[in-house]
């Protein structure tokens, strides 16, 4: 079964799109194609397996924030509309005061996509780092004003995490592990703080890139510059996780969805509610398709929601079809210059979508 998927990921492996990789499809509850391809780490080498850990990069937005924000939105905690201003009091008075949490979670706030943070937080003491790149939030000035325009922002979601850490008052890895993975029983998702206060136990990770400023090759460490820098943990990136755990957090987002929960955490309103395409591009916290040239190709229905990660990580759920497809690989291994994943993706999406359907 998917025999010429499985054959175009080979070929993606013989052509140097990726290293390694991990793909999961499920339809309608079923497991059709779990398989693993190549390798984890290039030398010395060592085989990508169904249980190798990817960063997630930026799908730590939709499947840590984003759901922080959820639990939030669904006890009362948090309001869409609420603004930043209201929650953390020093972006009074800063022009930005009036940016609300669906903005954030829609990328419509009016800031820009990135900044290099990193390059003045390397010359901070690592305790005032956090300290600091909240400086820098502040004054950071907006490329377009709030509610008008969708630029895909990890400042917004810096911002964001930022925001459910005074809310909630502990840090966001500790709720989002305690409240969120802990209760839908997962394991083997997380993220990788620098200094954790209790060791995991040692997992095997896709290798990533040999970062220029770091002087190694990384691997079990947060590739993203930013959230290196805040030690591992940030709203828009940080987290690290198996697709096996990946699915078992996108079913049960599916199933809630579509009224059939099977643990019950969040409510099919709050669900739909964030599913729902908004009115500039996208949803709230999660990417949706957009025809013609969307990274999960032709077939996947208006239905869909999904997100991207930079590492070579993604995944989309058609809610229609009750399809998810979960493909996590090493592409930035041993450098990020290799950017064919961008045109392989539509293309397998295709390709499983078409033995499915």
């Amino acid at each position: 079964m998917m025999e010429k998927t499985k054959h175009l990921m080979n070929r993606a492996l013989s052509e140097g799109i990726f290293p390694g990789a991990v793909l999961l499809v499920s339809m309608e509850g079923r497991l059709v194609l779990f398989d693993a391809y190549g390798v984890a780490r290039i030398h010395p080498k060592k085989p990508m397996t169904q249980e190798t850990f990817f960063d997630l990069a930026s799908l730590t937005k939709p499947l840590a924030t984003t759901l922080g924000a959820m639990i939030l939105f669904q006890d009362g905690s948090l309001s869409l509309d609420q603004e930043i201003g209201a929650i953390i009091p020093a972006f009074r008075g800063t022009g930005k005061e009036r940016i609300t949490i669906r903005q954030l979670l829609a990328h419509s706030s009016g800031l820009p996509d990135y900044r290099p943070y990193y390059k003045t937080l390397m010359t901070v003491p690592r305790r005032y780092r956090k300290e600091r790149l909240q400086e820098m939030l502040l004054t950071e000035r907006l490329v377009a004003a709030p509610g008008t325009k969708r630029v895909y922002s990890d400042i917004g979601f810096m911002i964001l995490g930022w925001a459910i850490e005074v809310v909630t008052t502990i840090p966001l890895n500790i709720f989002v592990e305690k409240i969120i993975y802990k209760v839908l029983g997962l394991e083997d998702i997380f993220f990788l703080p620098l200094n954790p206060e209790t060791e995991r136990p040692v997992r095997d990770f896709a290798a990533t890139e040999v970062c220029d400023w770091r002087k190694k090759l990384l691997e079990g460490k947060v590739h993203d510059d930013n959230a290196y820098c805040l030690r591992g943990v940030a709203g828009h990136a940080g987290l690290f996780g198996t697709a096996a755990d990946v699915h078992k957090l996108l079913s049960e987002l599916l199933n809630t969805c579509l009224k059939r929960p099977k643990i019950g955490l969040f409510r099919p309103e709050t669900v739909r509610a964030f599913f729902k395409h908004q009115p500039l591009g996208g949803a709230l916290g999660f990417d949706t398709p957009t025809q013609p040239g969307s990274s999960s190709g032709r077939y996947f229905s208006e239905s869909t929601v999904g997100h991207l990660g930079y590492t070579g990580t993604s995944f989309w759920i058609d809610l229609r079809r009750s399809i998810i497809v979960i493909l996590l690989t090493n592409r930035i291994h041993p450098t990020r210059k290799n950017e064919r994943i961008k045109a392989f993706r539509p293309i397998l999406h295709d390709a499983v979508m078409k033995e499915l359907l």
